[in-house]
């Protein structure tokens, strides 16, 4: 029978992660995290929770595999087709307003919604004045953001979200294809900023006109859900957006009467006082 790490092994792993690595996920969805956690003790087929503590505590590859295999790295292109529609034509005609735009995305993942950003940018003429800084907790995923390559046989998935988010060009402009995968075009990707940052532990670093943070606050508990939406708010602009996950909402956290949900419903929020 496959074994199972008690809810006290995770905590004491945890808190040893904390203390020796500044990673913390003790305030993460305890079921998720257990899950996740499990998962990879058995896909690496330990026996004992010693052997799987060592491993994550003395060998800096194996807790670059831990850290990349318990955060959720779920992304795709134009995700939600409707939500980036109304990006594309509620927001995206406001940002034009301003002369220099600033987008975070946090928690960004491998960095497919940062293309999709910058793609809408661009086909609205304002990616020349725009910088996208690109965030996450973990370093592999930032670093195949960097590279600009995604699996070839998503394309087609991803060119249909594209039409139906608004999208009017021939999707495949955007990337050369080579063997089974697909290179962005650098220009997308001359405007982006990517960096670490843990919305745990780190602080703001910049003002925003629009923050992207998709499908992350879903795996912390209340308490971390607060402390990143009032990091969230410290760093939109008054009259800024929010744009959060489709199961995520601001209606339980102590910022929701400083901000105006868009009429058609989409997890889009308006900062108005």
């Amino acid at each position: 029978m496959e074994y199972k790490l008690h809810d006290a092994e995770i905590d004491l792993l945890m808190q040893d992660v904390l203390e020796k690595y500044g990673y913390d996920f003790t305030s993460y969805s305890k079921a998720s995290l257990k899950r996740r956690v499990n998962r990879l003790y058995a896909l690496d087929k330990f026996n004992h929770f010693a052997d799987f503590r060592q491993h994550v505590l003395i060998d800096a590859t194996y807790f670059r595999r831990f850290v990349e295999e318990i955060t959720v790295n779920v992304t795709e292109m134009f995700r939600d087709p409707s939500f980036y529609k109304s990006i594309r034509e509620e927001v995206l005609p406001v940002l034009a307003t301003h002369p220099f735009i600033r987008i975070w995305h946090a928690g960004c993942s491998t960095g497919e919604e940062v293309y999709s950003m910058a793609i809408m940018l661009e086909e609205a003429n304002l990616l020349h004045k725009s910088l996208l800084y690109a965030t996450d907790l973990n370093p592999g995923v930032l670093e195949k953001l960097r590279k600009g390559i995604f699996p070839l046989r998503y394309m087609k998935q991803y060119s249909e979200n594209y039409i139906q988010s608004g999208g009017k060009q021939d999707f495949s402009q955007y990337y050369t294809a080579r063997y089974d995968w697909a290179r962005f075009d650098e220009k997308l990707a001359a405007r982006m900023v990517v960096a670490p940052h843990n919305l745990v532990s780190d602080h703001s670093f910049n003002e925003f006109q629009l923050i992207f943070c998709r499908n992350v606050l879903i795996y912390f508990d209340r308490s971390l859900q607060n402390r990143a939406l009032n990091l969230f708010d410290e760093s939109l602009d008054m009259l800024g957006f929010l744009a959060l996950g489709g199961k995520e909402n601001l209606k339980y956290s102590g910022i929701y009467r400083k901000y105006r949900q868009l009429e058609n419903r989409e997890r889009i929020w308006r900062k108005i006082s």
